[in-house]
């Protein structure tokens, strides 16, 4: 059995226990141990609700981060030891580079990972691949994807320094998770900023099976009416059946759209659900 409870998100199950924020973050558990993809906004809300779960850090085999903005991110201090430890983080090099918001009045509002490579290289192990990665067996990371001819997840407000200036963040840090199970794979996205169709496509071509679920969000929120309505071709043709539980950032609009397409297929993701698989 392999079970994903997702931690944090926007949105709260009724009924749960958890809270909730502007953030994602995952656990994925299997019978060879128990990984944390992503760790939200901020380490208090972290910190509750995996004490919900009747969990602290000692549970945690590894880490994954997706990518740096601080609502995946800003919650990694409450699981990581003060001190040097073997606690594998599993993240694209890429993850270090500052990342900022533009403001309308033309300022710019730090967004990205808090922590120096130095300061998280202090406190765990850091595996820093551009290739996809066995976390545990039939747990892998996408890896960079660098092929991308479909629109990425984008926001117009993201921008890296340049030189003296600034330019549109590349995203080159962005990565999904990969879970193998006896149906198939399930593709469990952080933000998707590497665009959701060029994310698929980049799985189908490392892994070689059919893709039966996504998981997470996927930066629809930015899509307009006639790139949604692509998005839907292009699932419905190439993929066929797939059951998706969706969070985050994708987006009312987006929710809608692939709700009228496919149905009873499309489940929101809040955080307190909890999804099992063979």
């Amino acid at each position: 059995m392999k079970k994903i409870t997702c931690v944090i998100d926007n949105g709260v199950k009724p009924g749960s226990p958890f809270w909730g924020e502007h953030g994602l973050a995952f656990q994925i558990e299997t019978v060879d141990g128990s990984i944390q993809f992503d760790t939200g906004a901020s380490e208090a809300l972290l910190a509750h609700n995996l004490a919900k779960l009747g969990q602290d850090r000692s549970s945690i085999a590894a880490i994954v981060l997706s990518h740096a903005h601080f609502d995946h991110t800003g919650g990694l201090p409450a699981i990581l030891p003060e001190q040097g430890s073997s606690l594998p983080i599993y993240a694209n090099s890429d993850i270090f580079r500052p990342r900022f918001s533009q403001r309308p009045d033309g300022d710019h509002k730090f967004i990205g990972l808090a922590l120096s490579q130095v300061e998280l290289a202090g406190r765990a192990t850091l595996h820093l691949n551009p290739n996809p990665t066995e976390i545990l067996p039939g747990l892998w990371t996408t890896g960079e994807i660098i092929e991308r001819p479909e629109p990425e997840g984008r926001s117009p407000s993201h921008v890296v320094p340049a030189g003296a200036g600034w330019q549109p963040d590349p995203y080159a840090d962005d990565l999904s998770l990969v879970l193998e199970t006896g149906a198939g794979l399930v593709v469990i996205c952080g933000c998707c900023h590497a665009g959701l169709l060029n994310t698929l496509a980049h799985v189908r071509r490392i892994f070689d099976r059919p893709i039966t679920t996504i998981i997470g969000g996927t930066h629809l929120i930015t899509a307009d009416s006639a790139y949604l309505q692509h998005v839907v071709t292009v699932l419905r043709n190439e993929y066929g059946l797939l059951d998706f539980y969706l969070n985050h950032c994708t987006g009312e609009q987006a929710f809608l759209v692939l709700a009228k397409a496919f149905g009873h297929r499309i489940h929101s993701c809040p955080a307190g659900t909890v999804l099992t698989f063979d």
